[in-house]
C-alpha cells in the first residue's frame, strides 16, 4: 500500500499562491496518473486536477482552469498543484489520489 504525505497548505490572502506537494511512498509514480482533489466544509470531495501517467495530459475543473497547474517529478515521486490567483472559494483539504490511495490532506485557507 502505497503512502502519500500533502504539504504546502496554510493561509493566504485572496490573490495569493500556494504550491502543494505529495510525496508519494510504497511506488513508482511513473506508471501511474494522478489527481488532486479537495473538500471544503459541509461540502462534497471534488476532483481540481489530474495529471496521465504516460502522455501528461492534464485536466482541471472548470473552477481552477487557468489558474491551476498539475505537475509531476517522477525522480523524487512527487506531484506538485501550483495554485495562483486563489480565491475565497479555494479554501479547503486538498487531497492527492494516486493508484487507490489518498493521502491525509493539507489544510488551504484563503482569507481576508
Amino acid at each position: 500500500q502505497a503512502q502519500l504525505v500533502e504539504s504546502g497548505g496554510g493561509s493566504v490572502q485572496p490573490g495569493g499562491s500556494l504550491r502543494l506537494s505529495c510525496v508519494a511512498s510504497g511506488l513508482s509514480l511513473e506508471y501511474y496518473s494522478i489527481g488532486w482533489f479537495r473538500q471544503a466544509p459541509g461540502k462534497e470531495r471534488e476532483g481540481v486536477s489530474t495529471i496521465g501517467d504516460t502522455d501528461d495530459n492534464s485536466y482541471y475543473s472548470e473552477s481552477v482552469k487557468g489558474r491551476f497547474t498539475i505537475s509531476r517529478d517522477n525522480a523524487k515521486n512527487t506531484v506538485y498543484l501550483q495554485m495562483n490567483r486563489l480565491k475565497l472559494e479555494d479554501t479547503a483539504v486538498y487531497y492527492c489520489y494516486i493508484g487507490a490511495d489518498w493521502g491525509q490532506g493539507t489544510q488551504v485557507t484563503v482569507s481576508s
